[in-house]
């Protein structure tokens, strides 16, 4: 499982024209579930993504997370992290989770955060958005769930 971490200021998901989730200060997640992926998988990512300190303390230092800073988080799902480009010009997504089995662990992913304490706001699972954000910093981190 991967997933892009941006501090925003502000970020937005639309379909079809219409704003379907919008978030002030906090992280945008990009969250791409690969196969063989697992609920502990999703498991492990969402307590790093909610314990990383990526928002500035007082002194201006990275030393506070999403609950520390009481900052909001928008998921967005997007098979497209799980790109294998190393042949031709075009991207495969084989290493993509099928369908169903993604959006279980999408939903999982926002049930543990609501866990945790956050109220996350979505994106639509399998469908075309368009994501606008205002970049804090900018602040974009990548982890792979793999590495932990």
């Amino acid at each position: 499982m991967r997933a892009v971490l941006q501090r925003v200021r502000t970020a937005a998901v639309s379909v079809e024209g219409k704003e379907i989730a919008r978030i002030g200060p906090g992280l945008l997640i990009l969250l791409g579930i690969a196969l063989g992926d697992q609920p502990k998988d999703a498991l492990r990512l969402c307590q790093k993504c909610v314990h990383l300190r990526v928002f500035s303390d007082a002194h201006g230092k990275m030393n506070n997370s999403l609950i520390e800073q009481g900052a909001e988080v928008l998921v967005v799902s997007q098979f497209t992290l799980l790109a294998d480009c190393s042949g031709g010009r075009r991207p495969s997504f084989i290493n993509a989770a099928p369908a169903e089995k993604g959006k279980q662990l999408y939903y999982f992913f926002l049930d543990q955060l609501r866990l945790a304490g956050l109220v996350p706001q979505a994106g639509e699972f399998q469908t075309t958005m368009m994501v606008s954000l205002e970049n804090d910093g900018p602040v974009t981190i990548l982890l792979d769930s793999k590495d932990f």
